[in-house]
């Protein structure tokens, strides 16, 4: 009985299996951004009312099997509106062609090509783009760099691990030859060219796409970018109504509570867009606490369709305390990686003596103006003013080694400094602050005009000015009524009495000039994509000593530095699946304010001239359903680096500079990355890059005294040294796979080697030391993992995230300072475990 029973079950699935196949009929297409054209990756297509769906492939192809009968196809992506499609299935095959997607932000096409953003497959540069969904999911509670660590040829570390005081490299280079880019506006400071992520603590709030375009870019401005770009877009406001709520929290008291909410679209053209979030916790380690208030508000106005206006202001008030003393590996052994020499307790509460201040708004205005079908103008006016600085110990003990519970790394007795000066009215220790406002206005204008279907001009102006100011101020006499304090006033020294508010030390303002024209044409026929792009710039600088010169003569005359750009590109998309593209260029970098005006003064450095980078690469891309690959080898020569390197003592006191000149490097590598979607479910990542980065060259170095007599002429053996502070090795190993419908978990595994200590060329003038590399760091690994659930309450959708980072709790060393031996070299050990939960409700 049973055999039969078996046996007419078994014939009638036979029997039913050509019935289920008849009953189905596949449907096919391609997912493209309505203006650009680009393929959209990882789009959405669902059976209205049913969970039956799939997603798009590298190359924006989609395929499902779907019931028979009349449907409706949802198709959907991050930052798009979603849109539907009916359909009835009887069994035939259907293509369903192109499928376009609009963005739901106002103006974000627009910003996109003011923002120069590289478009797979045709825009010839090795790039890697960070969606927001990454983002909500991988950053947590870590620092906006940390996001970055698992793309190809970036080395991000939390340096001492306070609030925003991360730091980032690319190809070796420091974030002042890395273009950082703000929907399309630079913001690497006009004086020394640096990035402070702690200016930008709420970025990752409002950051809708970013991508890092490594080595020359696709940047069509003036922009200093030897090691790359990073790029990064906001968002603007959205075409419908809408918003959410966030609520998170983590390690050591960290709480985060977000809010946004944005009116759409009316029906007369306006849209507002207001976001804010309050983030604050203990640090995770010693003596960190911080509070930040971020903001984000866009409004924009079509008026019609040929002009659209959208103006957005966005910055984040923050203070943090700092760890800014680096120690020995015996020493952090003894005190434990949580360990920070840079606070203690007053009256009972913790008291820094780092800590960091500062408030940086940016306003933007853009105008996007469409004159006819072939040809438009894109224009952005913005300002910037950055108010604060930082606090620091000053007098006559500034790193209260006198004023520790115990040795020279244990923790500050501040209540006993406070009692001594009190008892003796002048403080002989106080705080003071570190100052450096500016005031920054600029503006870039950008005239499309396609001149045939396969011919595109692109050209525009480039426009900035800067003007920042410098200072220390007395912050808190500590317990005093007064300090003294040698001022070398008008070149005379003299003691000087102040009091909380007074200057007491330096006072110097610095202004700069930036204008700059670029043009490029960019070829596209059938396979091939191309362009040609020349950009010139006039930098002026002007400096105001308020200390060593009396008024009248303390500006000096402006200092113009002229550079040219020349790159050109080509992709060549081989078939549908590879790609092969080539780019090389040549651009000139100013010098900075430091370099210009020797040693803080308004002495010209005549020998500081312009910085000369050559770069070449080679690129190649596949891209199936399942698969996408990207290989590249670039090679990168930097000539005549300008450096003006501070001198100190064995007491850590300023004795003089060392003026280098004509320093070269080469810095050449290779780098790999792939996405693997083998289902729907599991997709998997990874990564690899081996860099060699070299000085290339021994110099000459003037070596002076801070009243700038000469002490000497010295040579410095340079030459085949590796360039520290950057792993020349890194990879990356993620997955992540939905279990259910909604609830995905992912993990990623980073690794770093061939990290040589950061160290100064004026250091090496014994020729014993000529080849002697500095101390490398011990290779590490970091695996991290997270987890994220996306589900309904009620009609609204929610979502919840979880992370963790170096859930192994690894002791790694992050950053060294060099000694040449691991027991001479001080360094900061790296973040160990941390954690974050968060939960946001759209509405």
């Amino acid at each position: 009985m049973r055999i039969r029973l078996f046996r007419f079950v078994w014939l009638l699935s036979l029997g039913l299996l050509p019935l289920s196949a008849i009953a189905q009929t596949t449907v096919t297409g391609t997912i493209t951004d309505i203006k650009t054209g680009e393929e959209l990756i990882g789009a959405s297509v669902v059976v209205k009312g049913t969970v039956n769906g799939t997603v798009s492939s590298f190359d924006g192809t989609f395929t499902l099997e779907v019931e028979n009968g009349d449907h409706t196809l949802v198709f959907s992506y991050i930052g798009y509106d979603a849109i539907e499609k009916n359909v009835s299935l009887n069994g035939t095959p259907v293509d369903m062609g192109i499928v376009t997607l609009g963005s739901n932000d106002v103006g974000l096409d627009e910003v996109k090509v003011v923002a120069n953003f590289a478009v797979d497959r045709k825009t010839p540069v090795a790039v890697s783009t960070i969606q927001p969904k990454m983002i909500e999911e991988k950053l947590g509670s870590q620092e906006f760099p940390q996001v970055l660590k698992a793309t190809p040829g970036v080395y991000a570390t939390n340096s001492g691990g306070g609030f925003g005081d991360s730091r980032i490299t690319l190809r070796g280079f420091d974030t002042d030859n890395i273009a950082v880019m703000i929907n399309g506006v630079p913001v690497n400071d006009m004086e020394n060219g640096a990035v402070y992520w702690s200016n930008w603590s709420g970025l990752s709030d409002v950051t809708r796409t970013m991508q890092v375009q490594r080595g020359m870019g696709a940047s069509k401005l003036a922009v200093p970018s030897a090691g790359g770009t990073i790029n990064i877009l906001t968002a603007t406001t959205d075409s419908k109504p809408g918003g959410n709520i966030y609520y998170g929290i983590g390690n050591d008291g960290y709480e985060k509570m977000a809010f946004t909410a944005s009116t759409g679209l009316n029906d007369k053209g306006w849209a507002f867009t207001f976001s804010g979030s309050h983030t604050e916790g203990k640090g995770w380690a010693d003596g960190l606490q911080f509070e930040g208030w971020s903001y984000f508000a866009n409004v924009s106005k079509v008026i019609n369709d040929k002009h659209t206006l959208s103006f957005n202001v966005f910055g984040a008030n923050q203070s943090h305390g700092q760890r800014r003393t680096m120690m020995s590996l015996d020493e952090w052994n003894q005190y434990g990686r949580k360990h920070n020499a840079d606070w203690g307790y007053l009256n009972g509460s913790e008291y820094n003596a780092r800590t960091n201040y500062y408030s940086k708004p940016q306003m933007s205005l853009n105008h996007f103006w469409n004159i006819n079908d072939d040809l438009n103008l894109k224009t952005v006016l913005y300002a910037s003013q950055g108010r604060g600085g930082g606090v620091a110990g000053f007098g006559d003990d500034r790193n209260f080694n006198d004023y520790r519970v115990g040795d020279s790394r244990s923790l500050i007795d501040f209540d006993r400094l406070y009692r001594e000066n009190a008892q003796n009215g002048q403080s002989s220790t106080y705080m003071a602050s570190s100052v450096n406002n500016h005031d920054w206005y600029g503006g870039v204008s950008t005239l499309d005009w396609n001149v045939n279907n396969n011919l595109k001009f692109i050209g525009g102006l480039d426009g900035r000015y800067y003007y920042g100011e410098h200072y220390q101020v007395l912050d808190d006499l500590m317990g005093g009524q007064y300090a003294v304090v040698n001022r070398n006033k008008y070149g005379q020294n003299m003691d000087v009495v102040v009091r909380e508010g007074d200057i007491v030390g330096y006072h110097s303002d610095g202004e700069v000039l930036w204008e700059s024209a670029f043009a490029q044409l960019e070829y596209s026929e059938g396979r091939l994509s191309s362009f040609v792009n020349m950009a010139a710039a006039n930098v002026s600088y002007r400096r105001y000593d308020f200390e060593d010169h009396a008024k009248g003569d303390h500006i000096t005359d402006w200092q113009h530095h002229q550079t040219i750009s020349a790159k050109a590109g080509v992709n060549f998309n081989i078939d549908g699946k590879n790609n092969v593209f080539f780019n090389t260029g040549y651009f000139q970098r100013p010098p900075m304010m430091n370099a210009v005006f020797i040693n803080n003064t308004n002495n010209v450095n005549d020998g500081a001239k312009n910085e000369g980078i050559y770069s070449v690469e080679l690129g190649y891309g596949y891209r199936s359903n399942t698969l996408s690959v990207n290989a590249n080898a670039y090679y990168t020569y930097w000539q005549d680096k300008t450096m003006i390197q501070s001198m100190y003592d064995d007491n850590g006191e300023f004795f003089g500079y060392a003026n280098i000149l004509g320093l070269d490097a080469q810095h050449m590598g290779v780098e790999v990355d792939f996405e693997w979607r083998p289902t729907t479910k599991l997709t998997v990542t990874g990564m690899g890059s081996v860099g060699d980065w070299t000085w290339a060259n021994d110099v000459n170095a003037t070596f002076v005294d801070q009243d700038q007599n000469i002490i000497g002429d010295y040579k410095l053996y340079t030459e085949g040294l590796k360039v520290g502070n950057s792993a020349q090795i890194t990879a990356a190993l993620g997955a992540k796979y939905e279990i259910l419908e909604g609830l995905s978990i992912g993990a990623d595994y980073t690794y770093f080697a061939k990290n040589y200590a950061n160290f100064s060329p004026e250091d090496r003038t014994d020729e014993a030391s000529s080849g002697v590399q500095a101390w490398q760091l011990p290779n590490f690994g970091l695996l991290d993992v997270n987890a994220s659930y996306r589900f309904k309450i009620g009609n609204l959708n929610a979502s919840a995230f979880t992370q963790i980072s170096n859930l192994l709790d690894e002791w790694y060393i992050a950053d060294a300072n060099d000694g040449r031996t691991w027991d001479a070299s001080s360094m900061y050990i790296g973040l160990g475990r941390t954690w974050s939960f968060g939960l946001k409700l759209d509405f």
